[in-house]
């Protein structure tokens, strides 16, 4: 015959709480600051005049100072800072929705982890609730990561146009594919983990 333990929750170590506290301090803070850099990015291009835009390029040649007596030597230009006197509408755009993606990933995984580590304090590893939280944070992470670099591919794809008129093609994924593919299987056995434990949770409930 089952029967339904009674035996209450063990709580945690005092040094695992403050550990689990501190980060949580520390989720709270990135989810600040990333807000107000995000802000502060949508006030500076909302204008839309002089704006920066960070670019990748394709190996494109290019002439620095670095020979003797700072004479100019040819290098492969892969990444650099745009200032356009304007962007196309839709490229202003992505950049304004790049903030507000890069923004609402960070606090919507910040905010799960941080719910999760408050679960973890009361002694509650395995659970539904659990699992909906980790799967939620790899899942908005894992698309945040994609879109943010998308969004700003778009905008930096306009300052192109904007700055040669539009002569000089530039088409570069700016995405890091490989790290991609590592975030989404990490996101996804996180999730496996979670949901085999909860399972195995739920199947010994009860047990004595």
């Amino acid at each position: 015959m089952q029967m339904i333990s009674s035996e209450p929750d063990r709580a945690i170590s005092r040094s695992d709480a403050v550990s689990l506290a501190l980060f949580m301090v520390a989720g709270a803070a990135i989810a600040v600051w990333s807000v107000v850099a995000s802000l502060l990015r949508i006030i500076e291009v909302a204008p839309n005049r002089d704006v920066r835009v960070v670019a990748e390029f394709a190996g494109t040649p290019a002439a620095a100072p670095i020979g003797p007596g700072g004479a100019p030597l040819e290098v492969a230009l892969d990444r650099a800072t745009l200032t356009v006197p304007s962007l196309p509408g839709a490229s202003w755009a992505a950049v304004i929705i790049q903030q507000v993606v890069a923004a609402a990933t960070v606090v919507t995984v910040v905010t799960c982890l941080m719910l999760l580590c408050w679960a973890l304090m009361r002694n509650r590893v395995f659970s539904r609730r659990n699992t909906v939280l980790v799967s939620t944070a790899g899942i908005v992470g894992t698309l945040g990561f994609a879109a943010v670099p998308f969004f700003g591919n778009m905008a930096a794809n306009g300052a192109f146009a904007r700055l040669s008129d539009p002569d000089f093609e530039n088409v570069v994924m700016s995405v890091d594919l490989s790290s991609l593919i590592f975030l989404t299987f990490a996101a996804a056995m996180a999730a496996a983990v979670f949901t085999i434990g909860d399972r195995l949770r739920r199947e010994t409930e009860g047990l004595v």
